[in-house]
Order: structure tokens, then C-alpha cells, then sequence
């Protein structure tokens, strides 16, 4: 599984980048393949900055920045990436991969959410509208048409049932997505304080690619945990701050 990983790292996506200019993205991509990761690196940042998206810019903006030793904008980049392709093999395996470079009690994702996590937001919406206009239909189908009752009946109680079943894992990923976001550390380290100033007692020291869940925002502070339940502020400028899983 790590040489699977290692391999990982070095491919290049070409998959469409929207909406920036696909020659930059090509022109990035040599910039990798010639081994200048730090300009490779600089010029994905720069169409990122531009509104682009697409896992393949993030996925190669990753692979780049860990080629530079920058393990957390390399897991921000990666995570980004599941965001758009949740299910990309190459994407999951470079995230673990590089989260396994991480010292210190960073945090992880449940089993329970890293399997909803295996659908988009997107993806579970379009299951619950799916499921719920089978639901309609099945149900009107019974009513135009008495005789098809009772052939409808069990697809329609199905449809019904995964209605249900999926619009309560949509929910709960929605809740993951916009209530539980992550700060991933983006610098060598950082100092979280007990309180939201630089005067504060020192609380805990975070690393360089530790996901830390976010607990509360306070101007340019924010208040994090780490995976051994510690909980500190940091300045908003070590980290980045991303959507749940």
C-alpha cells in the first residue's frame, strides 16, 4: 500500500480544469514532470486563485507542495480534491499517505462519516430527489391506474424507504460539511494558546499537517482540537480552513 501511495504521487491528472485557461493548467504540469515543484506548485496556486476547480488541479497542486515537504497545504490540496471525487482511488491514497507523515494526535474522520463522505453533497441530493420523484410516481401510478396497486406497491415502499434512508445520510453529511469544518496546519508549527492573543498561555504545540477540528472563531483567531482532546486558539494565518468530510 505505500509503494502503491509513493507511485501515486507522481502521476499527473489532465482532467478539465473550469474555468481557468487549460493551458496554464498544461503549462503547470510540465513545470511538475521537469521536477521545478516549486514553480509548478506557484503556478497551480495561481489558477486556484483565479476560481478554478477541478480535483485534477487540486490533486496535482498536492502532489507538488509534498514534493516541497509542505505536508499540510499537500492534505488541504488533497482534501479539496475528495471533496469534488470522493471516490478517486488516487486521491484517497495520497491523502492517507501524506496524513500518515504527520506526527502528533491529529484528528480523523469516523468510519461512519468516512462513508457518507464516499458520496458527494451533490451526489446524495440528486439520490434524495431521485428516490423521492420514484416515490410520486409509484404512488400516482396507483391512483391513475387501480389494477397496477399492487405492482407498484413493494418499488414504491422501497423508493419510499430509500427516500428516507438517504435524506437522513444527506443530512447528516450537510451537517458534517458546514457545521464540523477542519483547520488543517499549513505552516512548520503553531503555537495554540488558551486564549484568542498572543499573550496567552501556551496550550499545545500543533505541526505542520495536523487536522484540528474547529470549535469556535473569534476576529482573526480560531479555536481548534486536536485528535487527544486539547484545545487551544491559533491565528488564522498558520491554517486553512476547510468544509467537514
Amino acid at each position: 500500500m505505500k509503494t502503491l501511495s509513493i507511485l501515486a504521487l507522481a502521476l499527473i491528472f489532465s482532467g478539465r480544469v473550469y474555468p481557468a485557461d487549460t493551458g496554464a493548467f498544461s503549462a503547470a504540469n510540465r513545470l511538475y514532470s521537469e521536477g521545478r515543484f516549486a514553480d509548478a506548485a506557484t503556478a497551480y496556486a495561481s489558477i486556484l486563485r483565479t476560481g478554478a476547480a477541478s480535483p485534477a488541479l487540486d490533486f496535482n497542486y498536492g502532489n507538488a507542495e509534498f514534493k516541497l515537504g509542505h505536508l499540510g497545504r499537500a492534505i488541504a490540496a488533497y482534501r479539496r480534491a475528495a471533496l469534488q471525487a470522493p471516490r478517486d482511488p488516487d486521491v484517497r491514497a495520497n491523502l492517507e499517505f501524506v496524513r500518515n507523515q504527520v506526527p502528533g494526535p491529529t484528528r480523523r474522520e469516523s468510519a461512519w462519516s468516512g462513508g457518507l463522505g464516499l458520496l458527494s453533497l451533490n451526489e446524495w441530493t440528486v439520490l434524495v430527489a431521485a428516490a423521492f420523484w420514484l416515490t410520486l410516481i409509484g404512488l400516482a401510478a396507483g391512483q391513475i391506474r387501480p389494477a397496477w396497486q399492487a405492482r407498484w406497491r413493494r418499488p414504491t415502499l422501497a423508493m419510499a424507504a430509500l427516500t428516507v434512508a438517504a435524506g437522513a445520510a444527506l443530512g447528516c453529511q450537510a451537517a458534517n460539511h458546514f457545521l464540523k469544518p477542519v483547520a488543517v496546519i499549513v505552516a512548520p508549527s503553531a503555537i495554540a494558546r488558551t486564549g484568542p492573543f498572543d499573550g496567552a498561555q501556551s496550550a499545545f504545540t500543533a505541526r505542520d499537517g495536523m487536522e484540528l477540528q474547529v470549535l469556535d472563531r473569534h476576529d482573526d483567531w480560531v479555536q481548534v482540537a486536536d485528535g487527544a482532546g486539547h484545545s487551544g486558539w491559533l491565528p488564522a494565518a498558520p491554517v486553512e480552513i476547510l468544509p467537514g468530510a
